[in-house]
């Protein structure tokens, strides 16, 4: 398991046992993917990181001067919690829209930076998502349903439910195909996928966007 593997696991575990302990928020259909302490069964390689910046959306999260930007669930707690991407070169000067709490501060935000497989340097000012029009992201399946039946999906779902480890933040049913999110991925999961499952059974989007 490469060092960026392990730390995301270190993260998943930490998101999980913090929703255990208060609710967690997600994509509306979605949940965040349970994770285990075993070995992650679901194997993509070695996943490169982009060449260029990205962007991400969804909570930055400091405490104590070690801001992250939580990419899949946040436990809906005061002040929240969550694990995510850690940020370098973020200052909450001049940026609007955040809260604070004893040494917590947090906002909802979409972040321009360049990532390198572990941590995301910020490029550009952060954007207020209430302020914030993404471009819509292109279908991966081009708008074509999934042949797989239900009851395939569900048994899909479930088993890389117990066995994705750090890779995945969210895992849902659409459309007739099992979609799961991770942070980043340069095809290498999506393959992986394909490999295990078949074409078009599972369908691996990133979290992070390239922008240029």
């Amino acid at each position: 398991m490469s060092t960026s593997q392990s730390r995301m696991l270190l993260a998943a575990v930490a998101l999980v046992g913090m929703c255990g302990l208060a609710a967690c928020s997600a994509a509306p259909g979605a949940a965040p993917a349970p994770t285990s302490t075993a070995a992650p069964t679901v194997d993509g390689g070695d996943v490169s990181p982009p060449d260029g910046r990205v962007i991400g959306t969804g909570t930055v999260l400091d405490v104590a001067g070690e801001p992250q930007l939580c990419l899949g669930g946040v436990a809906e707690s005061y002040p929240p919690q969550c694990s995510g991407v850690p940020l370098d070169r973020w200052t909450w000067d001049g940026v609007d829209g955040s809260e604070s709490s004893g040494d917590t501060t947090w906002g909802t935000y979409a972040v321009y930076g360049t990532f390198d497989g572990e941590r995301l340097t910020v490029t550009d000012p952060p954007i207020m998502l209430a302020l914030y029009d993404p471009i819509r992201s292109e279908d991966p399946t081009g708008g074509v349903e999934g042949k797989s039946s239900q009851e395939e999906l569900a048994r899909v779902q479930d088993e890389l439910s117990a066995s994705a480890g750090p890779e995945a933040l969210l895992l849902w049913t659409e459309r007739g195909y099992v979609w799961m999110q991770v942070v980043w991925d340069d095809g290498s999961l999506q393959n992986a996928m394909d490999a295990r499952y078949g074409d078009g059974v599972v369908v691996v989007t990133s979290a992070l966007r390239e922008v240029d």
